[in-house]
Protein backbone atom coordinates (compact mmCIF):
# COMPACT_ATOMS: atom_id res chain seq x y z
CA UNK A 1 0.00 0.00 0.00
CA UNK A 2 1.24 3.35 -0.63
CA UNK A 3 0.96 6.76 0.92
CA UNK A 4 1.04 9.05 -2.26
CA UNK A 5 -1.45 11.56 -2.75
CA UNK A 6 -2.77 11.55 -6.53
CA UNK A 7 -1.51 14.13 -8.54
CA UNK A 8 -3.18 17.77 -8.21
CA UNK A 9 -5.24 18.56 -10.43
CA UNK A 10 -4.13 21.70 -12.74
CA UNK A 11 -7.00 24.17 -12.70
CA UNK A 12 -5.99 26.31 -15.95
CA UNK A 13 -5.29 23.02 -17.84
CA UNK A 14 -8.61 21.62 -16.76
CA UNK A 15 -10.09 25.36 -17.69
CA UNK A 16 -8.41 25.09 -21.42
CA UNK A 17 -10.50 21.75 -21.85
CA UNK A 18 -13.96 23.33 -20.56
CA UNK A 19 -13.73 26.28 -22.37
CA UNK A 20 -12.98 24.13 -25.70
CA UNK A 21 -15.35 21.48 -25.17
CA UNK A 22 -18.09 24.46 -24.18
CA UNK A 23 -16.99 26.14 -27.20
CA UNK A 24 -17.45 23.49 -29.78
CA UNK A 25 -20.88 22.09 -28.56
CA UNK A 26 -22.65 25.00 -28.11
CA UNK A 27 -22.59 25.48 -24.77
CA UNK A 28 -24.04 21.81 -24.27
CA UNK A 29 -23.39 18.56 -22.71
CA UNK A 30 -22.30 15.53 -24.95
CA UNK A 31 -25.56 14.41 -24.72
CA UNK A 32 -26.89 17.92 -26.33
CA UNK A 33 -28.22 19.67 -22.87
CA UNK A 34 -27.62 23.12 -22.29
CA UNK A 35 -25.01 23.17 -19.65
CA UNK A 36 -25.35 26.08 -17.00
CA UNK A 37 -21.86 27.70 -17.40
CA UNK A 38 -21.44 30.64 -18.93
CA UNK A 39 -17.43 31.98 -20.35
CA UNK A 40 -16.27 35.11 -18.47
CA UNK A 41 -13.67 36.98 -20.59
CA UNK A 42 -12.00 39.72 -18.52
CA UNK A 43 -9.30 42.24 -18.59
CA UNK A 44 -6.71 41.61 -16.02
CA UNK A 45 -6.52 44.71 -13.77
CA UNK A 46 -2.60 44.27 -13.68
CA UNK A 47 -1.59 42.68 -16.79
CA UNK A 48 -4.53 44.41 -18.72
CA UNK A 49 -5.09 40.72 -21.26
CA UNK A 50 -8.11 39.13 -21.25
CA UNK A 51 -8.26 35.87 -19.41
CA UNK A 52 -11.48 33.52 -20.15
CA UNK A 53 -12.61 31.68 -17.22
CA UNK A 54 -15.69 29.21 -17.35
CA UNK A 55 -18.04 30.14 -14.61
CA UNK A 56 -21.62 28.56 -13.16
CA UNK A 57 -24.44 30.46 -14.14
CA UNK A 58 -28.46 31.20 -13.55
CA UNK A 59 -30.61 33.11 -15.94
CA UNK A 60 -32.54 35.69 -13.84
CA UNK A 61 -35.11 37.59 -16.17
CA UNK A 62 -32.49 39.05 -19.33
CA UNK A 63 -29.48 39.00 -16.90
CA UNK A 64 -27.15 36.33 -15.90
CA UNK A 65 -26.45 35.52 -11.93
CA UNK A 66 -23.01 34.27 -10.88
CA UNK A 67 -21.35 34.06 -7.50
CA UNK A 68 -17.46 33.91 -6.69
CA UNK A 69 -17.92 30.68 -4.65
CA UNK A 70 -14.17 29.89 -5.16
CA UNK A 71 -14.41 26.94 -2.81
CA UNK A 72 -14.84 28.83 0.68
CA UNK A 73 -11.39 29.83 0.03
CA UNK A 74 -10.33 33.53 1.97
CA UNK A 75 -9.83 35.49 -1.19
CA UNK A 76 -12.52 35.99 -4.29
CA UNK A 77 -11.98 34.53 -7.53
CA UNK A 78 -9.38 36.31 -10.26
CA UNK A 79 -12.35 36.77 -12.60
CA UNK A 80 -14.25 38.93 -9.93
CA UNK A 81 -11.32 40.87 -8.69
CA UNK A 82 -10.52 41.73 -12.82
CA UNK A 83 -14.40 43.09 -12.98
CA UNK A 84 -13.72 45.04 -9.58
CA UNK A 85 -11.05 47.17 -11.98
CA UNK A 86 -13.27 46.70 -14.89
CA UNK A 87 -17.07 45.74 -14.70
CA UNK A 88 -17.05 45.34 -18.73
CA UNK A 89 -16.67 42.10 -20.07
CA UNK A 90 -17.55 39.80 -22.69
CA UNK A 91 -20.19 36.99 -22.31
CA UNK A 92 -20.14 33.53 -24.17
CA UNK A 93 -23.76 31.58 -23.71
CA UNK A 94 -25.01 28.68 -24.93
CA UNK A 95 -23.56 29.62 -28.51
CA UNK A 96 -23.56 33.30 -28.62
CA UNK A 97 -21.23 35.94 -27.38
CA UNK A 98 -21.81 39.35 -26.13
CA UNK A 99 -20.65 42.66 -24.27
CA UNK A 100 -21.88 42.84 -20.32
CA UNK A 101 -21.50 45.35 -17.45
CA UNK A 102 -20.96 43.28 -14.29
CA UNK A 103 -23.00 44.55 -10.93
CA UNK A 104 -21.86 43.00 -7.52
CA UNK A 105 -25.87 42.42 -5.74
CA UNK A 106 -25.82 44.08 -2.61
CA UNK A 107 -27.17 42.91 0.61
CA UNK A 108 -30.85 42.12 0.88
CA UNK A 109 -33.68 39.91 -0.19
CA UNK A 110 -32.57 39.91 -3.77
CA UNK A 111 -28.78 38.67 -3.08
CA UNK A 112 -30.76 36.30 -0.71
CA UNK A 113 -33.01 34.87 -3.67
CA UNK A 114 -30.36 34.96 -6.13
CA UNK A 115 -27.49 33.23 -4.02
CA UNK A 116 -30.04 30.55 -3.36
CA UNK A 117 -30.55 30.18 -7.00
CA UNK A 118 -26.74 29.45 -7.43
CA UNK A 119 -26.90 26.62 -4.49
CA UNK A 120 -29.15 24.75 -7.05
CA UNK A 121 -26.25 24.03 -9.27
CA UNK A 122 -23.34 24.53 -6.49
CA UNK A 123 -24.68 22.02 -3.95
CA UNK A 124 -21.74 23.95 -1.18
CA UNK A 125 -22.29 27.23 -1.41
CA UNK A 126 -23.79 27.67 1.88
CA UNK A 127 -20.58 25.55 3.21
CA UNK A 128 -18.36 27.78 1.03
CA UNK A 129 -19.61 31.06 2.79
CA UNK A 130 -19.41 29.71 6.23
CA UNK A 131 -15.73 29.11 5.72
CA UNK A 132 -15.06 32.08 4.59
CA UNK A 133 -17.25 33.58 6.40
CA UNK A 134 -14.63 35.64 8.29
CA UNK A 135 -12.24 37.19 5.40
CA UNK A 136 -15.53 37.84 2.50
CA UNK A 137 -18.52 37.90 1.58
CA UNK A 138 -18.90 35.77 -1.56
CA UNK A 139 -20.66 37.96 -4.29
CA UNK A 140 -22.93 37.61 -6.45
CA UNK A 141 -22.69 39.11 -9.81
CA UNK A 142 -25.42 40.19 -12.33
CA UNK A 143 -24.37 40.49 -15.64
CA UNK A 144 -26.42 42.92 -17.79
CA UNK A 145 -26.23 43.04 -21.70
CA UNK A 146 -24.65 46.41 -22.92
Amino acid sequence: MTDAKPPRTDLREFNKGLIADYRANGGTDGDGALQPIVLLSTIGRKSGREYTTPVNVREDGDDLIVAGTKGGYPTHPQWYSNLQSNPELTVEYHGDSWRARAITVDNGPDRDRLFAMMVEIIPGAYGYQDKCRDQRQIPVVRLQRI
